[in-house]
């Protein structure tokens, strides 16, 4: 099978392409086995000039659960909520209202668009005043204060996946190698690759060992190695472990202190699409097989065993984005479908609903604070937020004319006037741009003052009819069912 385009050579630096920087001002603007599918969806209808490795079928969900009897497919997350008589809950197809009102928040706002005329951007790190993007030119580029500030090359795989931990950068690349990168400290605009994983050295002694050898495609492989693009990256909760998710259908487990590989799992019937650690030593992984799989980390003497503790979904659609928010509490699947569920963690895992916003396939997720943040290959935002057991949609951001791949959140020093926690979104695109956006989490009484103004917007699109709607949108809920 072939999912990735060919690979590169070695290239020096590429030739400089103007950078510009777009001031909005107040604007709110395969099946499986032999057709895998990834984590990017058929967007033919969306950018005609997507490279041919990143198209899959789309393939419509059919959920069901190891535990069918705590799964209610058609339960929305928004039921009993004043939040329900949203426009953005409106799946029937004969609806007609406009799918974004961000001027009913002016909270949420789009701040400006990082453009740099080279590739489609497919990754995203933030950390205090840096982001890093990755693009399919091989390029990451580093940005301050919105403009850019520096910028490195691969030799060859476009970047898919950006994670930072500490002074260290590590970068996951479509030929299936992770690359290594430090900044140095005498000028903080140069940043020199000190590696790849695995190392050389590991490499050498591996290749003179027949029992590390294993079976990939009808052929052998080290075990130590991804024999396909590295899909995503993620850190444990102390950040000494990294670990990278591939479309070779394995995660593998990194020592961040000496770059050695402690683990490769055979995790999935496909491609391997997003990997999350969480708390307590649990680790989430989700695939184009269409399951959600948990992983428990223990130590064994001085190894590091990841061992199956349960599978929290089986459907068609592919899995394609996973995020847990800070607490550990919650844990966030995206799929092709369009659909977002989640579960919530207490004594153990269990379903809490699903989150409709999207209309096409979501392609990342992010956690902040109360808040969750979901891409769209329908070139859309959703911002959702919890309270308590219950979702509400807050906002739809637009202004992206691509879908958007990928998302980094940072906290937002700088409080509102009212002490309202705000966050800044960056988010990534096909169209080949950076969009910033300024969200802020709302006090509980804004938020449900929000919510009202939401609830008369509706009732005054609907007419008469909305007036005997009860006041928890019980009745559309039900409608929601139907659909």
């Amino acid at each position: 099978m072939n999912r990735g385009g060919g690979i590169g050579t070695r290239m020096g630096d590429g030739e400089e392409i103007g950078t510009k920087f777009v001031d909005t001002g107040n604007s709110i603007p395969r099946s499986k086995f032999g057709n895998s599918v990834h984590s990017d969806p058929n967007l033919s209808a969306t950018v005609a000039a997507i490279p041919r490795d990143e198209v899959f079928a789309y393939r419509n969900s059919s959920a069901s659960f190891t535990s069918p009897a705590s799964y209610d497919p058609n339960r929305m997350s928004c039921e009993g909520s004043p939040m329900t008589m949203s426009p953005w809950n409106q799946t029937g197809a004969g609806s007609n209202f406009p799918w974004s009102i961000e001027e009913n928040l002016p909270q949420n706002g789009l701040i400006g668009s990082l453009v740099r005329e080279e590739g489609h951007i497919y990754s995203l790190a933030a950390t205090k005043d840096l982001l890093y993007t990755g693009s399919d030119s091989k390029n990451i580029r580093v940005w301050k204060n919105l403009k850019e500030f520096s910028g490195f090359k691969s030799s060859s795989g476009l970047v898919k996946a950006i994670i930072i931990a500490g002074e260290k950068i590590f970068t996951g690349h479509q030929d299936g190698k992770i690359r290594v990168w430090k900044v140095i400290p005498k000028n903080p605009t140069v940043h020199k690759r000190s590696g790849t994983l695995p190392t050389l050295k590991e490499v050498f002694k591996s290749s003179i060992r027949p029992s590390a050898y294993v079976q990939v495609r009808n052929r052998s492989a080290l075990w130590i190695k991804h024999s396909d693009a590295i899909s995503c990256l993620t850190l444990n909760e102390d950040k000494t472990l990294l670990y990278s998710a591939s479309w070779d259908r394995t995660f593998k487990v990194w020592r961040i202190s000496d770059s050695k590989c402690l683990e490769s799992i055979n995790a999935h019937d496909d491609a391997v699409n997003s990997v999350v650690a969480s708390l307590d030593g649990l680790v989430f992984t989700g695939s184009a097989d269409g399951t959600v799989k948990v992983w428990k980390r223990e130590q064994q003497g001085k190894r590091t065993k990841h061992s199956p503790v349960q599978t929290l979904l089986k459907q068609e659609s592919a899995v394609t984005a996973l995020a847990v928010n800070t607490s550990g509490s919650v844990v966030y699947c995206g799929s092709s479908d369009g659909m977002v569920n989640y579960w919530e963690c207490e004594k153990q895992l269990t379903h809490g609903g699903v989150l409709k916003g999207h209309k096409l396939a979501v392609l990342c997720l992010a956690s902040a604070g109360n808040l969750v943040f979901s891409g769209s290959a329908d070139k859309t935002i959703c911002v959702w937020r919890r309270d308590d057991k219950i979702h509400a949609c807050m906002s739809v951001l637009t202004g992206h004319n691509g879908p958007v791949k990928c998302l980094a959140v940072e906290e937002d020093h700088e409080k509102s006037k009212d002490g309202d926690q705000r966050w800044v979104v960056y988010s990534g695109s096909l169209d080949k741009s950076v969009k910033v956006w300024n969200v802020a989490e709302m006090a509980p009484d804004m938020y449900q003052m929000a919510m009202m103004q939401q609830q008369q917007q509706y009732q005054r699109h609907m007419g008469s009819d909305a007036d005997s709607l009860p006041s928890d949108g019980s009745s559309l809920a039900s409608e929601n069912r139907a659909n």
